[in-house]
């Protein structure tokens, strides 16, 4: 069982329509309708009755409410305990952001930063598009770093998320050399509940390649090139990921690539402490300054 679930379950029960709380939830429907019912399933009774409209809850699900308002309650207040004392031991700046940029675009960036700031201490949390949208929403991390693309539009309030564009990739289709182009391509796939699946779904419209079916899913680009570099099939990956791999002829190009920017999103509210709060905006000057 996940907090997110019990979440998802309350304002469901606040707003009694999927879709809206789909959104307010930064996911797409299907996938908030899937977390609900997986909530269902470990408790063993359905919570909602979907026969009604607007939505309304069971005799059950009227009953688990207050059980679920007050788990969440009580750990998200053992979690701001925690936290708390993490921060005053060791205080820093918190950011948010993609696994694939931690690992290809963080570390040069922030050296840039850091030759404007001086010293900062920070803490990386790497973690998918949901989650790190969420910790940024919820006040556990200062700055979220993602890609962006048009097709995709991230729900944030812009004022009170702003954002820089502090970096520039591209999504690339890329195969192992060694995988026949006499057929169909099979595919390596994200998933379509995360950011770069929905590009990628958006960019084999533009390929112009015969598309196999999926062969293999995993939410991680760098587990896509991994499967792509044995032959597995074709995946989107960001170019940043594979540069020594199509330098060495290990992976091919092939298709037209699909530009992305790489943006920095800032946490209108207050920063945890003062000493914080002026590390968050020496950084966010930095990154104006390009």
């Amino acid at each position: 069982m996940e907090l997110k679930w019990l979440e998802d379950f309350l304002s469901l029960a606040q707003t009694r329509s999927f879709s809206r709380s789909a959104e307010a939830r930064h996911v797409t429907q299907s996938a908030f309708s899937r977390r609900i019912r997986a909530l269902e399933l470990w408790l063993g009774v359905s919570l909602v009755d979907r026969s009604t409209y607007p939505t309304t809850l069971t005799p059950e699900g009227r009953r688990f409410r207050d059980t679920a308002e007050e788990s969440v309650r009580v750990l998200l207040g053992a979690r701001a305990d925690l936290r708390a004392g993490l921060d005053s031991a060791a205080p820093g700046v918190r950011i948010a952001g993609l696994h694939t940029l931690a690992l290809t675009f963080f570390p040069a960036w922030f050296r840039t930063l850091t030759t404007r700031t001086g010293p900062v201490a920070t803490r990386l949390q790497p973690d998918d598009f949901h989650d790190c949208l969420q910790a940024l929403v919820e006040g556990g991390s200062d700055f979220l770093l993602t890609f962006h693309h048009p097709g995709v539009p991230i729900p944030l309030d812009p004022e009170l998320y702003p954002h820089r564009v502090v970096g520039a990739d591209a999504l690339v289709a890329v195969r192992s050399p060694a995988l026949a182009e006499s057929g169909p391509l099979p595919r390596l796939d994200y998933g379509r509940d995360s950011f770069l699946g929905r590009v990628s779904h958006l960019a084999e419209a533009a390929l112009g390649l015969p598309m196999g079916p999926v062969v293999h899913a995993n939410p991680m680009a760098e587990a896509l090139k991994c499967m792509a570099l044995e032959g597995h099939g074709l995946a989107f990956v960001p170019r940043s990921l594979v540069v020594r791999e199509l330098a060495e002829g290990r992976l091919v190009v092939a298709g037209p690539e699909v530009p992305l920017e790489i943006r920095l999103y800032r946490n209108g509210a207050k920063a945890h402490g003062a000493k914080a709060r002026a590390a968050v905006a020496a950084i966010w000057a930095a990154a104006e300054a390009g």
